[in-house]
């Protein structure tokens, strides 16, 4: 299985570089692929922050990337109801992923956070 760094990731979803996105297809149409969920934070990070996408495309977009046959996800279920969180909070992506362990594997999340807290007592 061949695992896709954040640059790969971002290369393949921008298509700002033609070669590399080229590339990763290349290597998605050959071999399984893990997309952890570190790059997925870090993809999220670096849309938000660098090329400033705003929540509700950057969620479509890890869905789509999520749809891919040959992307593989650890804790699928996690990562969607992460990215549903974030495009409707303004929860950064960490704790959008702390809820999605609560809300879909039911996992009791013990923070001092507020708006954490807030969010997950509804």
């Amino acid at each position: 299985m061949v695992i896709f760094d954040t640059n790969a990731v971002l290369r393949y979803i921008l298509q700002d570089n033609a070669a590399m996105a080229d590339a990763v297809d290349k290597e998605l149409a050959l071999n399984n692929c893990l997309l952890p969920m570190e790059v997925i934070a870090e993809i999220v990070y670096v849309l938000s922050k660098v090329y400033r996408i705003d929540r509700l495309t950057i969620a479509k977009t890890i869905e789509g990337i999520m749809r891919i046959s040959h992307i593989w996800v650890y804790r699928p279920n996690v990562v969607l109801c992460a990215i549903q969180t974030y495009a409707s909070t303004k929860l950064d992506f960490i704790d959008c992923l702390l809820a999605g362990y609560a809300k879909s594997e039911n996992h009791t999340i013990y923070t001092f956070d507020r708006e954490l807290k807030k969010y997950l007592s509804r």
